[in-house]
């Protein structure tokens, strides 16, 4: 006999009704056994996602509020108590393995810190006491947003992570190459990564922030405009790794032997200068050679013209914190270096390519919470919680808390502790007793602060547990006016440019309206030109001169003496002068640059020149000057062929610096191209290789008319 449940289902419902009517919160025993059936109908099972009205947490706790992490004061330090951040941030952290989540694409290299003199007076750090010793390193340069197959040149910022194996351990410095972020809060982060990672109904698109998801958080994330005006200027799209500034974007602590603390920002100098690529080249690259930076990183150090930078602190006495026009704990915020002076202080030096990228780049992992005595952290909210993230990260990452063990992560100075076993341990300690104290084996033992023991600086914590963002960090727009402010009319253009590209992606017009009331806060007249290719009314708005302006923001203000490590493309055919072509390579191989031949074909020239790469294989974006060699045949093949024209016009209307021959000089006339700013051509046959360094030396020359079409 078959029973039917259709009787006992109807009374279910009609009790479920009565009870509901009844205001009551019981769940009817019947209707629930019947919701289990896989015959039970939609509407008989419990609410769905979508059909939640408010944010719980994974046990179905209602969150009040979740914006703000839970602190000790408006402005003290991230309580671990907060359940609602804790478990946010743990199950952001394991969505994925076991790639990266952010900082996927990574490129690494090995190298030396020197200081230039004792830092003794900030920091008991044993790497800023004696000059004579080279702290080794392993530096990770990464893009942020896309995946580990992803290309170099996208527009993003750029991860700078520095790992010092000091003598008193490890420290990792872990920063970007931009000085500021898009959050106050870490509580935050989870949100900002899955805005502007793909989106997730199609997983579309790859390595970009040009989509609804992105904006639609920056449209109702004000805070976020600063580093919107960083990510939409050249800053974001290098133009190589060893021509990057670097951050360690928070507010840090210098400890001395006398306990006194200076609040401290870390920023890394490149001696090369600060350089990008424009838009044009980046999508070319993309596809001509989605591993530029990675490929120029490599050969750089394999050709020993090796990527140097310069350690720079901007100091500021605990004492005198409170002074400060903005609050020194907001990671929105730049300290200008008009009223708080870069000193730099040492240097960095990478000399050595990985033995393997996954046991070496992959593998390495970092942690903000790797200090040293000496060096401690403030209660910047962002920086709290990545102390958590990052160490919960590593944990997902190896499915272990062995992975200090690995040898790329390894101290080298001596490790001693009780931990022990668990997956990929190598070595645990021999004897007895594993645990402290004991009286077995006595040792390993604490240290005391005066043998090197790490102690906590005393800050004063005091304040009532409370989800609150301090009123000191509610100014969003003047510091993110201060930097359209201080960079040159063609960086701003590019700024303006890229928001026009990246708004013009965006398909929800409410999202672009809500943006271009953010971007009308910061400048009015770039607001507007964004409005008039969007199709839009421009905003009513304030001009970023009220901000005023200051040094160290504009690429332009870097050294421009030196062309050491640029790559300079020399465009010959068959029948080209290779006793000219030869000089000049010795001349730039003389100032440290590299030069390779770039031709029709592969093989050897007519006239005894090897090539180095056909035209089409490579494109004038992977240069940063080209030369055309004189010999008649070879000027008549360039002029008939269209990839190498291409290749020039490129070139020049890029802003590269471009040199000719007296017979290399036709091929220039024929795209319109005249002598300009840039342009160095040798009429009399007298040598031009100092006035074509010196023109590489600037890098782009914007200044150049277009020649006609």
């Amino acid at each position: 006999m078959v029973h039917n449940p259709k009787p006992l289902r109807t009374i279910g419902l009609t009790l479920c009704l009565l009870l509901v009517g009844l205001n009551t919160q019981v769940l009817c025993a019947a209707e629930r056994e019947q919701s289990k059936s896989p015959t039970a109908p939609r509407d008989a099972q419990e609410p769905s996602v979508a059909e939640g009205q408010y944010l719980t947490t994974k046990e179905g706790v209602r969150i009040e509020e979740d914006d703000n992490s839970l602190k000790a004061g408006s402005r003290g330090p991230t309580l671990i108590e907060d359940f609602n951040f804790l478990q946010k941030m743990n199950h952001f952290d394991h969505e994925r393995m076991p790639e990266r989540v952010v900082h996927a694409r990574g490129s690494g290299a090995h190298g030396y810190f020197q200081v230039y003199k004792p830092l003794t007076q900030y920091s008991k750090a044993a790497v800023f006491a004696d000059p004579s010793v080279k702290t080794p390193v392993f530096v990770r340069f990464s893009t942020v947003n896309g995946s580990r197959g992803s290309a170099d040149s996208v527009r993003d910022a750029r991860g700078f992570a520095v790992k010092f194996y000091t003598t008193e351990g490890v420290w990792d410095l872990v920063g970007n190459n931009i000085p500021v972020f898009f959050i106050q809060d870490a509580i935050k982060f989870p949100d900002l990564v899955h805005a502007f990672k793909p989106e997730a109904d199609n997983e579309i698109p790859q390595a970009s922030t040009a989509h609804d998801t992105f904006w639609d958080f920056i449209s109702l994330t004000p805070e976020s405009m600063h580093m919107i005006m960083w990510v939409m200027s050249d800053r974001a799209i290098p133009r190589s790794f060893r021509m990057m500034d670097g951050f360690g974007v928070h507010t840090f602590r210098l400890v001395n032997d006398q306990g006194k603390s200076t609040f401290v920002k870390f920023h890394w100098k490149p001696l090369l200068g600060v350089h990008s690529l424009v838009w044009d080249e980046a999508l070319k690259l993309a596809g001509k050679d989605p591993d530029f930076h990675r490929r120029d990183l490599w050969e750089a150090i394999e050709n020993k013209a090796y990527p140097e930078y310069e350690l720079a602190l901007q100091l500021l006495p605990e004492e005198e914190a409170d002074k400060a026009p903005f609050d020194i704990l907001d990671a929105t915020k730049i300290w200008p270096e008009d009223q708080f002076p870069l000193q730099r202080v040492g240097k960095l030096t990478l000399n050595r390519n990985p033995d393997n990228f996954f046991s070496e780049t992959e593998e390495v992992a970092f942690l903000p919470s790797h200090l040293v005595p000496g060096i401690d952290v403030s209660d910047d909210p962002l920086l709290q919680g990545r102390l958590f993230s990052y160490v919960d990260t590593q944990l997902n990452r190896f499915g272990t808390p062995n992975f200090s063990q690995l040898p790329i992560n390894q101290s080298k100075s001596p490790v001693n502790s009780f931990q022990q076993d668990g997956m990929m341990r190598f070595t645990n300690r021999p004897g007895k007793a594993n645990y402290y104290p004991n009286s077995i084996s006595g040792s390993p033992k604490e240290a005391p602060a005066k043998q090197g023991g790490y102690v906590h600086y005393p800050a004063s914590v005091q304040g009532t547990k409370i989800r609150e963002r301090s009123k000191t960090f509610a100014d969003h727009y003047t510091q993110a006016a201060l930097f359209y402010n201080s960079v040159t009319l063609i960086e701003q253009e590019h700024i303006a440019q890229a928001l026009i590209f990246e708004l013009g992606k965006v398909s929800d017009v409410k999202i672009q309206k809500l943006m271009l009331d953010h971007v009308a806060k910061v400048d009015d007249v770039l607001a507007g030109k964004v409005a008039l290719k969007l199709g839009m009314e421009a905003p009513k708005g304030q001009s970023a001169s009220r901000a005023g302006k200051t040094k160290g923001l504009s690429q332009s203000e870097g050294p421009k003496d030196s062309i050491k490590g640029r790559k300079i493309a020399i465009l010959a055919a068959d029948g080209v002068s290779a006793g000219e072509t030869k000089q000049l390579e010795a001349a730039l191989k003389k100032e440290g640059a590299t030069a390779e031949v770039v031709a029709p074909h592969l093989g050897e020239l007519r006239g005894g020149l090897k090539v180095d790469k056909s035209l089409a294989t490579s494109d004038s974006v992977m240069y940063d000057a080209v030369y055309i060699p004189g010999g008649k045949e070879s000027v008549t093949m360039l002029l008939g062929d269209y990839e190498a024209r291409h290749f020039v016009r490129d070139a020049y209307d890029h802003g590269k610096a471009i040199a000719t021959s007296a017979e290399g000089n036709e091929l220039l006339q024929s795209l319109g191209i005249k002598d300009g700013p840039g342009v160095v051509t040798d009429k009399s046959g007298g040598g031009l290789s100092k006035s074509f360094v010196d023109s590489i030396t600037q890098h782009r020359h914007w200044n150049r008319a277009k020649p006609k079409m």
